[in-house]
């Protein structure tokens, strides 16, 4: 049992440290942990007027939330998004220095539904964009749309919810603009007016309407002392406006370099290599990523120039081509230099520098898989052999009490009973009694092996033992410093428990002064990548080694971005541990990354034909098809979306005939799936359709009625505007049918998503109050 609740809580802390990278660079799909977000809460009876989507002013006195912020249908979404957002913070800064234009920092969120009521009909509006064009705009949204960013040849596969950015440009920018205007709230939607000195204007949020809100921004503009004076571009060539950072020059330069000649690449690259202030990287991505060596050379000599953070996705991403030493010795160091200002870029650094120095100081992962190759390991022993080891140990250290060996098997022995899961079973079925009396049994194993050291004993068992015994009893310092002892003296090959705890103790050591150091902004040797790495190394062949050790390893990989790193421990561990949830879970976030959600599919429409019978497989093929649907939603890819729903269902309806006594979460993403395939139909204006599957997706499962799927929306949130909507056009029925399903359901159910809870505030104005 300690040996799982060590791997439980190395693989806690490396999703700790996963959370704590991503949350300083990015926030990819979440939101800080301590600041939920939130959302424009209407309150019924307490709005002003609404202005309705032709425009005219509407009484908004007594309606719903639902009534309030339409939903946009499938003809919305449709519509190309008309606002040209700027791709990062210093793209938008530039613009702004340079047109005289304030910056309008816009925040939105999934689900939400005065959000979505923006993203899909707000933005797409001639007369919106119109208004949001004296500003130069930036988008700011922490979930996720496109799994991939780029294409296999460096393209630029743009959000299908926002347009003009990435989906990691709308992520990554999010986390600067909390820090610099967000007064630690996170709030969306949201409408934030930065003049050119970097002073809000306006701070707009929890708006009672969008009037209020498209007024506001009106006179932001209206009421400025200076106005901006138009910048003309046409008359620029192609090859003058790569030193421009607005995104229309930006996307035209990318545009010319992936249809062009030779000759204008070849332009195109002299002029980035001339104007790194630009930070042109986008069009370096295509050069990197294209069949053309040299041009490829070029491209990397202009990223070794780079000293803005921007570049530190293209240098990492270009870190996995193929180059010579020489060529990835100077992006590395490049990624030391620009360590000044980006500290992604400085642990990067030293992640390279370790992962590349060899073996670890303390762990030789080498001799130990060459200790193992064709050795054989007895099976664990049974609880009646471990209770029996420990009572005649218990017995030699009475009659022999001054024989170290001894008092070290004793020792041994209980920390063998210790970790025995019917130890845990047999001793009290209160969890605080049962730690208590265990807690004493790991006292006894210490002082155990402190007599068996004074009597003499000596060797990495001996340390092993205290150290063990040690970390159990809380005294962690010492668990740490005896396995960074012990394991520099475990033989090569040993298949014992001690030494895969030792090694995952040390592992866990070795985590926490990196993941400390990197909240701490501190620096940290590369020879502590290294050993880290070697360690789990081993672990993965070690002849007791688990599942979760592996999921660790990948966690800490990732989060360090070592990428490929992290791949290749995924890989050993499937083959391993091939029906590991965990393990899965996280080839499922390597395929999404790198082949999309068709790509996912497509593998375990593979594996499954492959072992059609094994109903892990088909559990996790349902699931694949599910997340390709979801994928294809957000990409606006509907009718395909549905079939891709409809094939889950089958699979799930399978799992459920196969093994009936784990339906329960099969139910559960089969209503997620109806209540999906309501909200399409609701999207395309089929209220009897929509009705009918929203219906049916809280009969299948009550308790997954108010859960999020993988859109931000839930079934009910859904549910309440079908129904709203039902009531416009006169189909009582239908609305009453939902509602007297409503009556079925718990009331915390019914209650708004944690997102919109709390009440509206109202925004702050910084000038002119």
């Amino acid at each position: 049992m300690f040996i799982r609740k060590l791997v439980d809580a190395t693989a806690a802390l490396a999703l700790g440290l996963f959370a704590l990278t991503s949350i300083a660079l990015a926030q990819p799909g979440g939101q800080d942990p301590n600041q939920p977000p939130t959302g424009e809460t209407p309150t019924v009876g307490q709005r002003p007027d609404l202005e309705i989507q032709d425009g005219t002013p509407g009484d908004a006195r007594g309606l719903a939330r639902e009534e309030m912020w339409k939903a946009p249908t499938d003809e919305d979404w449709q519509k190309p998004v008309l606002i040209q957002w700027q791709r990062t913070w210093e793209d938008a800064v530039a613009v702004s220095r340079e047109t005289g234009k304030p910056i309008l920092v816009c925040v939105n969120m999934d689900g939400e539904i005065a959000s979505e009521h923006y993203a899909g009909i707000r933005y797409r509006q001639p007369e919106i964009a119109a208004l949001y064009e004296p500003y130069v705009c930036v988008i700011a949204s922490t979930y996720r749309h496109n799994e991939q960013d780029h294409d296999a040849e460096g393209h630029r596969l743009e959000c299908p919810r926002f347009g003009g950015v990435t989906c990691a440009e709308h992520i990554e920018i999010e986390p600067f603009l909390y820090e610099k205007f967000f007064e630690g709230e996170r709030v969306a939607p949201r409408h934030i007016m930065v003049e050119l000195d970097g002073e809000e204007t306006f701070d707009i949020y929890y708006a009672f309407d969008t009037v209020s809100v498209f007024q506001t921004i009106r006179d932001g503009i209206s009421q400025r002392a200076v106005q901006a004076e138009p910048v003309v571009r046409g008359d620029r060539t192609i090859v003058e406006r790569v030193a421009s950072r607005d995104a229309t020059d930006r996307d035209a330069v990318e545009k010319a370099y992936a249809e062009g000649d030779r000759a204008t690449r070849e332009a195109l690259l002299q002029a980035a290599l001339q104007h790194p202030d630009a930070a042109p990287y986008e069009l370096l991505r295509q050069a990197v990523f294209g069949l053309d060596l040299e041009l490829a050379e070029k491209a990397r000599r202009a990223l070794a120039q780079a000293d803005e953070a921007s570049a530190v996705d293209v240098i990492a991403e270009a870190l996995q081509v193929p180059m010579s030493d020489e060529e990835k010795g100077a992006l590395v160091d490049t990624l030391g230099r620009l360590g000044s200002v980006s500290r992604r870029a400085k642990r990067l650094n030293v992640v390279y520098r370790g992962l590349d120095g060899g073996p670890g100081a303390a762990v030789d992962a080498a001799a130990y898989v060459d200790g193992i190759r064709g050795a054989t390991y007895p099976a664990p022993p049974g609880f009646d052999t471990v209770e029996d080891r420990l009572r005649r140990s218990e017995g030699a250290v009475r009659s022999r009490p001054a024989d170290a060996q001894a008092w070290l098997a004793y020792a041994r022995n209980l920390l063998a009973y210790c970790e025995s899961n019917e130890t845990r079973n047999r001793l009290a079925p209160d969890p605080r009694v049962r730690d208590a009396i265990l807690e004493e049994e790991y006292r006894k194993a210490l002082e155990a092996g402190q007599q068996a050291e004074k009597l003499g004993a000596e060797g990495w068992l001996v340390d092993g033992v205290i150290g063990l015994s040690a970390f159990r009893c809380q005294d962690t310092a010492t668990g740490y410093e005896r396995a960074a002892k012990s394991v520099k003296a475990i033989p090569p090959g040993d298949g014992s428990l001690e030494s895969m705890a030792l090694l995952g103790l040390y592992a866990d050591s070795l985590r926490q002064t990196i993941s400390t150091a990197v909240r701490n902004r501190e620096d940290w040797a590369p020879e502590l990548m290294a050993d880290l790495h070697a360690t789990y190394t081993v672990l993965a062949q070690h002849p007791r080694g688990e599942a979760g050790q592996i999921a660790a390893h990948f966690d800490f990989l990732w989060a360090l971005d070592a990428r490929e790193k992290a791949k290749s421990a995924l890989t050993v561990g499937l083959q391993r541990f091939s029906a590991d949830p965990s393990l899965h879970q996280r080839l499922r976030r390597v395929v999404l990354r790198e082949q999309g959600a068709d790509g996912l599919a497509r593998m375990y429409d593979r594996l499954l034909a492959e072992s059609p019978e094994n109903n892990d497989l088909l559990w996790f093929a349902a699931y694949a098809d599910q997340t390709r649907a979801d994928s294809l939603r957000r990409r606006g890819r509907r009718e395909v979306a549905v079939e891709a729903y409809v094939k889950a269902e089958a699979r799930w309806e399978k799992f459920c005939e196969r093994a009936p006594q784990q339906r329960d979460s099969a139910d559960h993403y089969v209503a997620l799936a109806l209540a999906a395939r309501g909200r399409l139909a609701f999207e395309a204006q089929d209220l009897d359709a929509s009705a009918r599957l929203m219906l049916a997706s809280i009969e299948r499962r009550r308790d997954s009625a108010a859960i999020l799927d993988g859109l931000n929306l839930s079934p009910v949130d859904t549910a309440k505007q079908i129904r709203t909507a039902c009531r416009e056009a006169g189909r009582d029925d239908l609305a009453q049918k939902i509602t007297d399903v409503f009556a079925t359901l718990r009331p915390d159910q019914l209650e708004l998503p944690a997102y919109e809870r709390g009440g509206p505030r109202p925004g702050r104005r910084r000038r002119g109050n």
